[in-house]
């Protein structure tokens, strides 16, 4: 990529900042013009990583600023299988010419007394068929090497009779004799050295980012471009200045005193070069997000066309999804907790749990009870899926300990295979799941076959309906299940609670109500026992509390239990359920287009969903048979009044009697429905009709804060 332009603005701005006398004899605009007037590359080409690396280890031990550890010794590892290469030998012979030259460019120009800016010029003259970045690291390496070579005696002149015999031609043990007197002076260099060596870094990392990502019409590598010319001038004009310090030094000896005007150049350069690093630095982060988000696009296009495509099995996609980094092992197993390869899930049926570190206990504890049943009654099929664990985090958020920690702990009680970590999860995946397959905050599960083709984009409304009977999961499977359903007790308490499957078994009348109201729920349970003692029937009450609001749950189920109201659930995972299992059957229904089919048993289940948003609510069975789902404005008058249908119970039953006066309340009052969507819970239906008169619901936008701990964000 050719690094060249003519200087800009912010060039400019830069240059004139802090702009001193002593430092520049001539006008900015001049000595640029100047120096870009010396730029005429014929095409040749230096590869200047390998000879930058070079530099880098020298100039690093000579200042005694070496990487320790692993660093260190790969970064030499790296230096030695170069210098085998006979490609890098040849570069090496191709370049060392120009490095002598500048080298005694340099030392003749400081011995003479010249001009720093002429100096300087010279050089690029010498230097005006090469690049910008080869300008630099071939001043930088004749440099190093003069530099290096004073390091080099003053670390071994006491132990090698060579290197004492230079060291002393050189004054090197009087130098360091007097080391403490020049401390100031090293120091200067040091840190002059440091941002010389930041900016030629920075240089090259420009010219080093892909073409195919980036090019001229960016702002902030077109502004970079055009600063670099003025970058490569001021950090060569601080190599002279580098330079002509050590030629001094040992030519003249340590009598010869850092003046305050020499002082005051080498901390002016550094400032100067500072501001050139950092502003690059800043371009620099613009460039890498301009090619990050071409990356994150072409990544999540090569993911839509992924899927248009057919598969002979699912390793392409997974390999998409999980390891596009190529993890050997991105997998941990839940059952042994070791990594594992992406093979496993080779062929199979594959159920992508995907959620944020945000999943709360009771979806955890519920997932994890279907899973294990599941393989504890194991038939063939059923071991043909596995699950999968993609933890979704927001990459804008540094990960910290605390992100850590909730990871593992999630991890931990996952028996299921998990990604080893959120970062294999790329970005464009992380698109994916939310513009694809609308994954917000909750929990979903993407069914993949084994070719990887996605049969079901989400599988969880049918895991908490139906658990592992619903395999394999697809669409198709859903639409079956629902054919073969009913408008019955169990489709509402199947797999919660034994307990109530039993008294089904027994024929009895059981009451399910809800809701928050304390007061609501005396008045209820003692009309619903007066009328049952009355009636003679065989009545059971169980309160499965409310979508929401569970610290008044808690409250409601404190005063059932001390006063002995009804049967409850203690354990308000199976309320969680019992609410979640109602809102899935809902949503699987708008998943599959149906929501607002003209179906008896839907338009039931969007009752109780609706009553459930606004006070009391109660349903009647008998055995298996709903016999009235009502809320608790109609309900508990019915009840009220059994003095006035009491009679008709010897005639119609107990059943048709209810059920009578209870629809005649209910054609007076008429509650008004309500749904409410949360904007976590992933697809949205555009409208929908009301259950009780059809006509097409109002859509008002809710705000809204129940100050529970059961909702997306609940921390364990």
């Amino acid at each position: 990529m050719a690094l060249w332009s003519a200087p800009g603005t912010s060039q400019q701005q830069l240059i004139k900042s802090d702009h001193r006398s002593t430092m520049g004899m001539y006008d900015d605009n001049m000595m640029m013009k100047q120096i870009l007037a010396t730029h005429t590359p014929d095409g040749r080409e230096v590869e200047v990583n390998p000879v930058f690396q070079l530099i880098e280890d020298i100039l690093n031990r000579a200042t005694l600023q070496v990487s320790s550890g692993d660093n260190a010794a790969q970064a030499q590892m790296e230096i030695e299988d170069k210098a085998q290469q006979a490609s890098f030998i040849a570069m090496i012979e191709a370049i060392s010419f120009a490095i002598d030259r500048i080298s005694c460019e340099i030392a003749y120009k400081a011995l003479s007394g010249s001009d720093a800016h002429q100096t300087t010029v010279s050089l690029f003259n010498m230097l005006a068929a090469y690049s910008w970045d080869a300008k630099l690291v071939l001043t930088l390496a004749a440099f190093a090497i003069n530099y290096g070579e004073f390091w080099l005696l003053a670390q071994i002149y006491s132990t090698n009779p060579l290197a004492k015999s230079m060291a002393i031609l050189k004054q090197v043990p009087s130098i360091l004799e007097h080391a403490s007197n020049l401390k100031s002076r090293f120091d200067a260099l040091n840190s002059l050295i440091k941002v010389m060596m930041d900016v030629t870094r920075c240089i090259i990392e420009f010219k080093d980012l892909p073409s195919l990502y980036i090019t001229q019409d960016v702002p902030a590598f077109t502004t970079a471009i055009s600063l670099i010319p003025t970058a490569v001038y001021w950090t060569i004009r601080s190599v002279v200045a580098c330079a002509t310090q050590i030629t001094t030094l040992t030519s003249m000896g340590h009598e010869f005193a850092l003046s305050a005007s020499e002082g005051w150049e080498l901390s002016t350069l550094a400032h100067k070069l500072k501001t050139i690093y950092e502003h690059l630095r800043k371009q620099m982060a613009v460039c890498y997000q301009h090619i990050d988000e071409r990356k994150s696009l072409e990544a999540y296009q090569m993911l839509l066309n992924l899927f248009e495509m057919v598969h002979i099995d699912n390793m392409k996609i997974l390999k998409a999804l999980i390891c596009a980094k190529d993890d050997l092992q991105p997998l941990v197993d839940g059952s042994t907790k070791k990594r594992v390869n992406i093979d496993v899930l080779r062929r199979k049926n594959v159920l992508l749990l995907i959620s944020d570190l945000n999943i709360s206990h009771d979806e955890l504890s519920i997932l994890e009870q279907i899973y294990t049943e599941s393989r504890q009654h194991a038939t063939r099929l059923v071991n043909q899926y596995e699950v999968v664990w993609i933890p979704v985090v927001d990459r804008s958020i540094p990960w910290d300990e605390t992100m850590q920690n909730r990871f593992e702990y999630i991890q931990s009680q996952m028996p299921w295979y998990t990604v080893h970590h959120p970062t294999l999860i790329e970005k464009a995946v992380i698109r994916f799941t939310k513009e694809v397959w609308h994954f917000r905050n909750k929990p979903i599960l993407v069914v993949l076959d084994p070719q990887g083709k996605v049969v079901s984009p989400n599988a969880i409304h049918m895991m908490w309906i139906w658990g592992s009977n619903a395999f394999p999961f697809t669409s198709l499977k859903e639409e079956a299940l629902w054919k073969d359903e009913t408008w019955r007790l169990e489709l509402l308490i199947d797999g919660i609670d034994p307990e109530l499957l039993k008294w089904i078994r027994e024929g009895k009348y059981i009451f399910l109500y809800g809701g928050d109201d304390v007061e609501w729920v005396r008045k209820f349970t003692m009309a619903a026992r007066t009328v049952s003692t009355s009636a003679r029937i065989p009545l059971e009450m169980v309160y499965v509390g409310k979508s929401s609001k569970r610290e008044q749950v808690r409250r409601v189920l404190a005063a059932i239990m001390v006063e002995k109201l009804s049967y409850y659930w203690e354990d308000l995972t199976m309320v969680w359920f019992f609410w979640t299992r109602l809102e899935s059957m809902l949503f699987s229904k708008i998943q599959l287009g149906r929501a607002d089919d003209m179906d008896p048993m839907m338009q039931e289940i969007k009752k109780l969903i609706s009553y459930d948003r606004d006070g009391g609510w109660a349903l009647l069975s008998k055995g298996s048979q709903i016999v009235v789902n009502g809320h608790g404005t109609t309900v508990l008058p019915a009840l009220l009044e059994y003095d006035m249908w009491r009679e008709h119970i010897l005639t119609k039953g107990f059943d048709k009697s209810f059920k009578d006066h209870h629809d005649k309340l209910y054609s007076i009052a008429h509650p008004c429905c309500r749904f409410e969507f949360s904007t976590h819970g992933g697809r949205i239906p555009e409208s929908m009709k009301c259950p009780e008169c059809q006509r097409v619901m109002e859509k008002f936008t809710t705000f809204s804060c129940c100050h529970d701990d059961n909702v997306p964000g609940t921390q364990y």
